[in-house]
């Protein structure tokens, strides 16, 4: 397996844990740490702590923060490919999570929003074998342009690629969606996502997504994941774990499933692959290996 570009948000992480419920207008406690960030530099550690060989394109801003965020990736082996933004600040996230391990984020997308096609450099993808968007990049109009343009460059150079679309929410026009991944050799929605494209949260339903794009693995949570492709629907069930914090638990699940897929394994096994370092990543606080 020769290299894997990934393309998404490169961000600084608040993370506050809470065990009650938030008042509206009032106090409360919580354990609070900060943390690298961002869907694209979660899915870049997770594929570097597999051993892969993995740049990261983004834009941060000209600020510590963004020089952080840098720092910490190139210590851990990711190139990172970034443009420095002159005005903007990095991207910074507050993820509250509850005493469920669920998070609810919110997000200032920053620098990453301004990310343009000129930021996707032919020289990024030399080399390389496959190229991995985050579909914050395309969900987000003014940054839009350039996943279009990263897609498109990576096809001329001959690479397959893949996108997570990231957020249900954001999916507010499924055919335009649909149309901007088509020819993806694989897109990886949670279960969220799958209905906001289809209607439905049956994995099944995915097939109807089938000649737009190769194949869809659909992670589901608790009830593991599955692979849709034209010969069919292959699920195996979640690793158990204990969910202390599910933030980048599908970042993780990206890169699981893309070592596994490009060193070409079974349907099975690139599924397991992916559940596992999902159980990971909810298993300890902050989206990123340890």
């Amino acid at each position: 397996m020769t290299g894997i570009v990934v393309v998404g948000d490169a961000a600084l992480d608040v993370i506050a844990r809470h065990d009650k419920p938030l008042p509206h207008g009032g106090d409360a406690r919580a354990k609070i740490r900060f943390t690298g960030g961002g869907a694209g530099a979660n899915t870049a550690l997770w594929l570097r702590s597999l051993g892969a060989e993995t740049t990261l394109v983004a834009r941060i801003g000209n600020d510590p923060g963004g020089r952080l965020i840098r720092a910490e990736l190139e210590a851990a082996g990711v190139r990172c490919a970034f443009a420095v933004d002159p005005e903007a600040p990095t991207c910074c996230v507050v993820v509250m999570v509850d005493g469920s391990g669920q998070r609810s984020m919110l997000a200032d997308r920053g620098a990453n929003q301004r990310f343009a096609p000129e930021d996707v450099s032919p020289e990024v993808l030399a080399g390389a074998s496959h190229l991995h968007l985050s579909g914050y990049v395309l969900l987000d109009p003014p940054s839009r342009p350039a996943g279009l343009a990263a897609l498109a460059a990576a096809k001329e150079a001959g690479l397959t690629t893949s996108v997570d679309p990231q957020a249900a929410a954001h999916i507010t026009d499924p055919a335009a969606f649909l149309a901007d991944v088509h020819g993806v050799d694989l897109l990886m929605p949670n279960t969220e996502e799958l209905v906001a494209l289809t209607g439905s949260a049956d994995p099944a339903s995915a097939k109807e997504l089938l000649g737009t794009v190769g194949a869809v693995v659909v992670t589901a949570g608790l009830d593991g994941a599955s692979w849709v492709d034209a010969g069919g629907v292959t699920s195996v069930p979640a690793v158990e774990a204990e969910c202390i914090d599910s933030t980048g638990a599908g970042d993780a699940f990206d890169a699981g499933v893309l070592t596994g897929w490009l060193a070409g394994e079974s349907t099975v096994d690139v599924l397991r692959h992916g559940t596992r370092l999902g159980a990971l990543a909810v298993g300890k606080v902050g989206p990123q290996p340890a």
